[in-house]
């Protein structure tokens, strides 16, 4: 057995040998392309006795044994760049900042192509050369001397995100493009005219700026003015648009100024139909306005006695209008003894700000969400405090005791990465928390609703302060007392807040005691295969799988419980997306940067840090609960990919159980 498990290693190691020696197949046309291209040889480690995916060639980059990036910005390289064209697993192309000239060669055998670069070059001829590459999400163009229209095939390119087209020399109407997908546009400084199309106006006036004539929104309307009267047109005279002067609308009979020498063709005389047709308009004007007024005044009436009948039953809304409203039933007044209960009071945490119930029951509020634990609301008081506050639901039937022990455990948890609980209230059938509001919303919105046009998108910085955020709060949680081993149980991005200095903010933690079967879906994309499939309780370990989705959602910008209607293809359960096993799949299977967020392409130099990022979340996520990293590590890990920038130098992992804040007799005492 030991002999045949030694051959097979030494197989292993001489086809591992075979395969690192054998000749690419992409270095001839590389070494064409630096010969032709490169005079000042920028691109000096390129020779033809070394493997292009073997030695780290300059700009180069492979899957394999195939080059599959080339990126070589600013480097005075000149001339075409048909050499590349070979290259027919090339997927990144960006030559920015050089200086190539002539036509874009034929692109057609860049099949897999989806992101190509070519700004601030020198460039000429049409777009007809790009057409072909149906699968590109990234096309910038932009700071050349193109010319011509851009054309209507323009339109197959249906994964197009970005568009930059800015600044060349292109001409004609551009009111045949549709590109519904794009996020970023831009074809200013050009020669175009015409109207803007519905499908683009939504991009800002910057983006169509210092054309010849365009108009149409987000521009100036298009104007239209009379057209100079012709021997043979008619003093009425057809209108044209100076855009397109050629086309002209012609005058009818049926178009002239009715007057009184408008005679009957029969009998010479005025038409009497003309004004009795004036007088039908004006009465069925008159009518719809009466039968407008009528249904007006019907559906005032019936919501205001929908509205008195809501009063008189006590309805139990938390909105109503703008104004947090509860009914007097969940809180007997303080004489009534029946059934044991008193009316519940707010109990507030040091530090808080105090205020009566009344004073939140009168408090302007909106919605900011639903959740699996209650609804959230943000509530403004009287005197101008902000809070936000969270109406539980559905709660299992733990005792007043239980609840209020978690709450003094939860409320003495302070932490800069730690949405603080302010204060709480408890009563027969309403449990409400109070919180400190955060201004900037969830990382939720911040990464899956921040696209399209005008939008800001998670740079890569913020994403890693925030993963580097969270962690420290997490791990604060989990080791914050011992004796209890306490969880969050709910890591999500929309539990991730962002506080006015841009500084993740771990919620809802520690309310996964008080949850029913129902109130959290075992498919939400987040939980642990052992709580989703198996129905084990919620552990630390359990928590670092939830904040390895949580990482992996920052790199790819997919949202984890997404319905698999084709999207991410694989890896999924009770039809939901399971976002671990799609990236393992596609880590296995093809090129890694395919998993990273296209959003994250625009930025240099981040790649190791990248991948440095996915190699923690893919640990985290491991099937098995023993092979996952505790929380601590995880946040040394996080910290060491860039040093301080994301790390304040006042919390570190290490000084997270030794603070005097989370001792024993701090927070644990409240539940012996």
């Amino acid at each position: 057995m030991a002999t045949t498990l030694t051959k097979f290693l030494s197989f292993l190691f001489h086809l591992s040998l075979i395969s690192s020696s054998s000749p690419n197949p992409d270095t001839q046309s590389l070494l064409a392309f630096k010969t032709s291209c490169d005079e000042s040889n920028k691109l000096y480690n390129w020779n033809s006795s070394t493997n292009p995916c073997t030695t780290s060639w300059v700009g180069v980059s492979c899957l394999s044994n195939r080059v599959t990036r080339v990126v070589l910005e600013g480097l005075d390289l000149k001339g075409s760049f048909h050499n590349l064209t070979f290259l027919k697993e090339l997927r990144v192309l960006s030559l920015k900042y050089n200086h190539f000239s002539g036509r874009v060669p034929d692109l057609s055998n860049l099949t897999a192509l989806k992101l190509l670069f070519l700004s601030h070059n020198e460039f000429n001829g049409e777009l007809t050369p790009l057409m072909s590459l149906f699968k590109l999400y990234r096309l910038d163009l932009s700071y050349n001397k193109f010319s011509g229209e851009i054309p209507a095939t323009m339109n197959r390119l249906t994964h197009l995100l970005t568009l930059r087209l800015e600044e060349n020399e292109f001409s004609g109407e551009i009111s045949r493009v549709y590109l519904p997908n794009l996020q970023e546009f831009n074809i200013s400084g050009n020669k175009l005219v015409g109207d803007i199309p519905v499908s683009l106006s939504r991009f800002p006036e910057s983006a169509f700026s210092n054309n010849r004539v365009l108009c149409g929104d987000p521009l100036p309307k298009c104007p239209v003015v009379p057209r100079e009267p012709g021997p043979n047109s008619s003093s009425a005279g057809a209108m044209a648009s100076p855009v397109s002067p050629k086309t002209t609308i012609a005058s009818s009979p049926s178009s002239l100024p009715v007057t009184s020498a408008t005679l009957s063709p029969k009998n010479n005389r005025p038409d009497p139909t003309r004004k009795m047709s004036s007088l039908a308009i004006i009465a069925i004007i008159l009518g719809d306005v009466f039968v407008l007024g009528v249904v007006c005044i019907l559906l005032y009436c019936f919501f205001c006695t929908r509205k008195m009948s809501g009063r008189k039953n006590g309805s139990n809304n938390i909105l109503e209008g703008e104004k947090i409203v509860y009914s007097s039933s969940p809180y007997p007044n303080t004489g009534q003894t029946g059934g044991g209960f008193e009316r519940g009071k707010m109990v507030f945490f040091e530090g808080a700000k105090r205020f009566e119930l009344e004073d939140l029951l009168r408090a302007s509020a909106e919605m900011l969400g639903k959740g699996g634990f209650g609804t959230a609301y943000k509530a403004v008081l009287d005197d101008g405090n902000v809070v936000a506050v969270k109406r539980l639901k559905e709660l299992n039937a733990c005792g007043k005791r239980e609840f209020l022990q978690q709450m003094e455990v939860l409320g003495r948890l302070r932490h800069p990465n730690l949405v603080s609980l302010k204060a709480y209230y408890f009563a027969r059938d309403e449990k409400l928390l109070v919180y400190d509001f955060m201004t900037n919303g969830n990382l939720f919105w911040l990464l899956h609703g921040n696209r399209g046009p005008g939008r800001t998108p998670l740079d890569w910085t913020t994403r890693l302060k925030i993963a580097a955020g969270a962690a420290r709060g997490l791990a604060f949680i989990h080791n914050s007392c011992k004796s209890l081993k306490l969880t969050h149980g709910n890591i999500k991005s929309t539990n991730i807040l962002i506080d006015k200095g841009g500084n993740a903010r771990v919620s809802d933690f520690g309310l996964a005691i008080f949850a029913t079967p129902s109130s959290v879906p075992k498919t939400n994309g987040y939980q642990a295969p052992e709580v989703a499939m198996d129905g084990r309780k919620i552990t630390q370990k359990s928590d670092v799988y939830s904040f390895g989705v949580l990482l992996l959602e920052l790199l790819t910008g997919k949202c984890p419980s997404v319905e698999d209607n084709g999207g991410l293809g694989t890896g999924s359960y009770g039809g939901v997306v399971d976002l671990p096993r799609w990236v393992q799949s596609v880590v296995r299977e093809e090129w890694t940067a395919e998993v990273f967020d296209l959003e994250l392409m625009r930025y240099k130099d981040i790649e190791e840090e990248m991948v440095g990022l996915l190699q923690i979340a893919m640990a985290c996520t491991s099937t098995s609960p023993d092979q996952r990293p505790k929380i601590n590590y995880v946040v040394k890990m996080i910290e060491e990919l860039r040093g301080v920038e994301v790390s304040p130098s006042h919390d570190t992992a290490d000084s997270v159980s030794d603070s005097p804040a989370v001792s024993e007799d701090n927070t644990c005492g409240a539940s012996q």
